[in-house]
Formats: structure tokens, C-alpha cells, sequence
């Protein structure tokens, strides 16, 4: 339970970071501790995504993935961030992604913040 807590503090950092430097990426509320929330609601749903959909998504994409050298990889980061963003839309969650490219270089922005704190935190399972 604890490593689950720790992911999805991670997770929420990363986005936060995407949010910060990228201005396409939006997360919207009331006042800081409801940015907060939010962010840590888009972190759960972030996690939710990427642990079902993600795996199906690159096993159907494999070909891809070996042709290009693991840099379809991506693609993939972008659309589970696209569709996170739909859902948090769906949710009436404050958050928001505008456009694809804006998806690549946000998912390229956690993908780094991400693996800079895994490093970072301890992982005890």
C-alpha cells in the first residue's frame, strides 16, 4: 500500500512538472489545495490508465515498437496522456491536454520526472 502512495505522489509530481512547463497542458481549480487534489485525482487516474491500457496498447503496437527502435514508445506515452485527459474532461476533473504534440513532450516530461524519482524514492516491494 505504501509503494502504491508513493507511485501516485510520484505521478502527481510528474504532472505537475508538465503543467509548469507546458503551457498547453492546464489544470485548473479553486485555490491551491484544490489544484492539489486535483492533481493528485488526475495522478490516480494517470496510474489507472497506464496500468490497463498501457499493456494492451503496446502489445497491439510490437511491430511498431521493434521497427522503430522503441521510440513509437512515445506515441504511446502521448496517447495515454491524450486519454487521460478525456477522461479526467469525462470526470470534470481541471485538467487538459491540447493537441498531440503537446501530449508527446508532455509525456516525455514524465517519463523523465518519473524515472528521476523512482530513482530518487525507495522501493520497497
Amino acid at each position: 500500500m505504501m509503494n502504491f502512495l508513493v507511485k501516485t505522489i510520484a505521478n502527481a509530481g510528474a504532472l505537475a512538472v508538465a503543467v509548469w512547463l507546458l503551457d498547453k497542458i492546464t489544470l485548473t481549480g479553486d485555490s491551491t489545495g484544490g489544484k492539489a487534489v486535483t492533481l493528485l485525482l488526475v495522478a490516480l487516474l494517470f496510474g489507472l490508465v497506464n496500468s490497463l491500457v498501457k499493456p494492451v496498447v503496446k502489445l497491439l503496437s510490437l511491430p511498431l515498437l521493434i521497427l522503430t527502435l522503441g521510440l513509437f514508445t512515445l506515441v504511446v506515452n502521448a496517447l495515454m496522456l491524450l486519454l487521460t485527459s478525456w477522461l479526467a474532461d469525462i470526470l470534470d476533473l481541471g485538467f487538459h491536454v491540447e493537441g498531440f504534440w503537446t501530449a508527446v513532450a508532455g509525456g516525455l516530461i514524465i517519463s523523465i520526472v518519473s524515472w528521476a524519482l523512482d530513482v530518487v524514492l525507495p522501493d520497497k516491494d
